[in-house]
């Protein structure tokens, strides 16, 4: 297919003051072929989408992004790329891609789970994908009977079960995630996050460091005083690893209005933060704010739809 020519794209948005900022969120890029469960971006998928991204955009880093669009000095077209979580692929497989295209990267990391932990989902996930059984009997927990004859029965289920479970305190996720998997008779991985040495390396080799809270809570539905120990704590530990300071919070799954209100985002500013992001679908909604600044997710493996994608955050 033909790659999107320069001279289109640049007609396509002004910067300035009204200009918006385009924040690409990932979480994974994973080596060989990616499980059916929660598969994340390939390597070169990663890097084929970061050299479009530097062909026809103006890669900011996130620091230098929200200082702009405070100040109402974004170029046209201005996007950055973040990742979510810590995983410690983002240090073996996404920076390695990201320096040699030349494209800056944030991830905003959540600190419980560094040096062997794992989040409740990935968890869920591994038990869905590497279970040799024909079915996964969870009835006992009140989640169902749930085929695993194709990929797509391994997908359903593992959808389902989250459906029921994500908006469950962090606690209760994350035992039903070990019955689960104890269930499903599987090991969970205990690599798949970053530790305190390859979060530092991650800094060091040019990410920049945000927070996502201590353990990944729904934070409207913790109270005043777990809302305010959650966003504050995981501020100080990445503080504590890195020797340096953190500016910049992703909220958990960032849906506004479900996910966190405005009292987090209080919380957010209270604790010393300078921006925040969200998972809002439009690009910023007027709002101007920059405790909400919105962020996306592209699945697109064509060009010429990515671009479109990218240009409709406009």
């Amino acid at each position: 297919m033909t790659p999107v020519p320069r001279w289109l794209v640049s007609t396509f948005s002004k910067g300035g003051p009204k200009a918006r900022l385009r924040v690409l969120m990932y979480h994974r890029v994973v080596g060989g072929v990616p499980g059916a469960v929660n598969p994340g971006l390939t390597a070169s998928q990663f890097e084929w989408q970061m050299m479009v991204l530097a062909r026809h955009f103006n890669m900011l880093s996130l620091s230098d992004g929200v200082t702009r669009y405070k100040e109402g000095t974004l170029p046209a077209r201005a996007a950055c790329v973040t990742f979510d979580d810590g995983f410690s692929d983002t240090l073996r497989l996404a920076l390695p891609i990201a320096q040699k295209v030349g494209v800056p990267i944030a991830v905003f990391v959540t600190t419980r789970y560094l040096n062997g932990g794992i989040m409740f989902n990935d968890s869920i996930g591994a038990a869905f994908d590497s279970s040799d059984a024909g079915r996964l009997d969870l009835r006992d927990l009140g989640l169902g009977l749930h085929a695993l004859r194709s990929d797509a029965d391994r997908v359903s289920g593992f959808n389902a079960v989250i459906d029921q479970i994500k908006y469950r305190s962090v606690d209760e996720r994350l035992e039903l995630a070990r019955r689960i998997a104890a269930i499903a008779e599987v090991d969970v991985p205990s690599d798949l996050m970053l530790d305190d040495a390859g979060l530092r390396a991650l800094h060091q080799g040019g990410a920049e460091i945000g927070s996502h809270t201590h353990s990944h809570p729904i934070l409207s539905l913790c109270n005043d005083e777990e809302a305010r120990w959650e966003i504050e704590e995981g501020k100080r530990r990445l503080e504590r690893i890195l020797g340096a300071e953190v500016r910049l919070f992703a909220y958990p799954n960032g849906k506004p209005g479900r996910d966190y209100g405005p009292r987090d985002v209080d919380l957010v500013r209270k604790a010393g933060f300078e921006a925040a992001f969200t998972t809002g679908v439009s690009p910023d909604a007027g709002m101007r704010d920059a405790f909400q600044i919105p962020r996306f997710t592209p699945w697109d493996t064509n060009e010429w739809r990515f671009v479109a994608r990218l240009l409709r955050q406009s």
